[in-house]
């Protein structure tokens, strides 16, 4: 007797099964690798945005002669909170024309560059306050270097992701893995 059969093209349940564990297990090894990669990515871009924005600033004070400031945002828009305290820059940060030499902000006074944050990265100015000016000479003010401790605002400060922007009054800008400026 011949039988005739077809044969069912598939997958079985069992391989269905095994396909799904061994996915589900090389995700539970790798994903919190994947958290910190993308923590690392999180950081650098944010410090390689302070740093262009530091050395616009500068820029910009020497070819105008002076009066330019750099202030912190203290919300933005998407809701960020991490502005409460005058270190904290976690929400970006702005240019500003100095019109009337005064050595702070105005609402009157034009947004020359605008970085705006999500709250994802907290930077924390520990060298100072809310306000940056630079002079004509493009020099920071005050005496001492300026320093940004950028950390992932999920870990904090344990991360292995930490950065720290150096700027000396100069205007020389150093990036070290490390939670402060060295002192000399």
């Amino acid at each position: 007797m011949n039988s005739t059969y077809t044969s069912a093209s598939g997958v079985t349940m069992v391989e269905l099964l095994t396909v799904l564990s061994i996915t589900a297990i090389l995700l539970g090894l790798g994903l919190p690798q994947f958290r910190e990669l993308h923590e690392r990515w999180q950081i650098l871009q944010t410090t390689r945005s302070l740093e262009s924005t530091l050395t616009l600033a500068r820029s910009l004070a020497i070819q105008r002669g002076g009066n330019i400031g750099m202030r912190k945002n203290n919300t933005t828009a998407q809701g960020c909170q991490n502005a409460s305290t005058n270190q904290e820059w976690g929400c970006g940060w702005f240019i500003y024309a100095d019109t009337n030499s005064n050595g702070s902000w105005n609402v009157n006074e034009p947004k020359l560059h605008e970085v705006t944050l999500n709250g994802s990265v907290n930077v924390m100015h520990t060298s100072g306050g809310n306000n940056i000016r630079f002079d004509r000479f493009g020099m920071a003010s005050g005496l001492n270097a300026k320093g940004f401790t950028l950390t992932p605002a999920t870990t904090g400060i344990s991360s292995p992701a930490i950065q720290t922007l150096c700027m000396s009054s100069g205007g020389r800008i150093r990036l070290i893995n490390d939670s402060s400026c060295p002192k000399k």
